[in-house]
């Protein structure tokens, strides 16, 4: 890895000295001792927009911030006591900023302890705007690629792996060999940095429109293995001849269709890809639309194969329970990265519910009931759960694969869609019957039993069976007779 550059002219920085000028006015408040550095000047600099920025100042970072918010009428507050930084958001700013105090003596030990060239360049905010480059930055912007600023870049700080990895797919840039190489041997160490920035990364790779190519990315580093494990077994894992790859190629295609199929459904899901998309877009939890925390159960659907992986007398690969298996070490990784509950818990369904749909295409037609029993069992995931389905049908073409196979899967999975739709907007089910007149009628204490007859008792409202209190309480005795 070569060391750092010194400055100099160097190539011309692609964003014009206007447009580096409007970029720090806003700051002007901060007066001297305040630079513009990081991702920001890097996006700014190749014309991408700059939605956060980050500024390193001599001054106390509190007050700096504080000047600032009184400026633009914004507001302001603590990031992290550890390294006093300060988020100013809001008000007359156009962009997000994060204030930090310099990390070392000056701006240029400041810089050096960043991880990458291109994000360890500055400009100064009350001087003219020209840009400070002391590791060669520039050049690297206009030769695109990712260069760790030195060796020991992603030792100190190993969530940079999978920030090189994203930021490589992000800006399609080429990560220098030097640098991967680095990657590659520190890749080990990636649990050394806490769970939850990890899955700040995780989740920023999610939101990325192509998120396969930088989990691949991130696997040609040694860094996807390591941070799951269960992915860097399933590499060379063998499956059924119904299957064209590996267990972990399989996997990252099975990402690639699920993040197509978020961006559009409509070849899929035709009639219903609006109200697809509209469920997919709404939030989910930790930052993450539905669609972009899907991209996560995609990733870990199969995590379990190599553990269950079996091979029967007559030759036949099996990977019995790596859904019940994979919904666990699910939840117990997404502990490990900190993430909330309402994402475990998604996650951990989602993986748990990914094989149903695919069993029930051998009994089609489905009868009402049916349907009603597998959208009960996938809520309230129904919409991402189907979703996942199709993609990984789609990533399945082993040499007995035929194409009829998938267009049921499709044809079903459309269906399932459009029946939880129609059902949704029937509306809840309005109980003929309270639980407590059922337990006076049976002459029966309350108790497990009072739920599972409750429930039986509105799958057959939704199939129509029942549609009075009298043939309401005509099923309760004879389901409690036959209990």
């Amino acid at each position: 890895m070569s060391g750092p550059r010194p400055p100099g002219n160097g190539p011309r920085p692609p964003g014009s000295r206007d447009a580096l000028a409007a970029l720090v006015a806003p700051l002007a408040p901060l007066g001297d001792g305040a630079w513009a550095v990081g991702g920001g000047v890097r996006d700014a600099l190749l014309g991408r927009p700059v939605a956060d920025l980050d500024v390193a100042v001599v001054a106390h970072a509190g007050q700096a911030a504080a000047a600032l918010a009184r400026a633009h009428s914004a507001t302001r507050f603590r990031l992290s006591r550890a390294f006093g930084a300060w988020r100013v958001q809001g008000g007359g700013l156009p962009y997000q900023v994060d204030v930090t105090p310099l990390q070392g003596p000056d701006l240029d030990e400041d810089l050096g302890r960043r991880d990458l060239t291109v994000n360890a360049l500055a400009l100064p905010v009350s001087a003219d705007p020209r840009v400070i480059d002391r590791h060669g930055g520039l050049a690297d912007l206009e030769a695109r690629r990712l260069r760790a600023v030195r060796d020991s870049a992603f030792a100190d700080d190993p969530v940079r792996l999978l920030r090189v990895a994203r930021l490589a797919e992000q800006l399609g840039f080429a990560i220098d060999p030097a640098t991967a190489g680095a990657a590659r041997r520190d890749a080990v160490r990636i649990w050394e940095a806490p769970g939850e920035r990890l899955a700040d990364e995780l989740s920023a790779i999610a939101r990325l429109r192509h998120p396969d190519r930088a989990f691949a990315r991130l696997d040609e580093v040694g860094a996807l293995g390591a941070l799951v494990p269960q992915l860097e077994a399933s590499r060379g894992v063998d499956q059924s001849p119904y299957h064209h790859a590996d267990v972990l190629g399989h996997t990252l295609d099975v990402v690639r269709h699920a993040a197509d199929l978020v961006a559009d459904p409509e070849p899929v899901f035709r009639s219903r890809a609006a109200r697809v998309a509209a469920v997919l877009a709404e939030p989910l939890a930790d930052e993450l639309t539905r669609g972009q925390a899907l991209i996560l159960p995609a990733l870990l659907h199969d995590m379990a194969k190599p553990a269950t992986r079996e091979v029967t007398p007559e030759g036949r690969i099996t990977f019995r329970g790596h859904d019940r298996l994979g919904a666990e070490m699910a939840d117990e990784l997404l502990r490990r990265l900190r993430t909330s509950t309402r994402l475990r818990e998604f996650v951990a369904r989602c993986v748990r519910m990914h094989l149903p749909l695919g069993f029930m295409v051998h009994r089609t037609p489905l009868s009402l009931r049916e349907i009603d029993r597998y959208l009960r069992a996938t809520a309230p995931c129904q919409v991402e759960i189907i979703v996942l389905t199709v993609a990984d049908r789609l990533a399945t073409h082993g040499p007995r694969t035929s194409e009829s196979a998938i267009r049921r899967h499709l044809v079903l999975a459309r269906e399932m869609m459009d029946a939880h739709f129609t059902l949704e907007d029937r509306g809840p089910i309005q109980p003929l019957l309270a639980g407590d007149e059922v337990a006076e009628a049976l002459g029966r204490a309350p108790g497990p039993w009072l739920a599972e007859l409750l429930e039986a008792l509105r799958e057959e409202q939704v199939v129509g069976a029942v549609r009075t209190r009298e043939q309401a309480l005509g099923f309760a005795r004879r389901w409690s007779a036959g209990a």
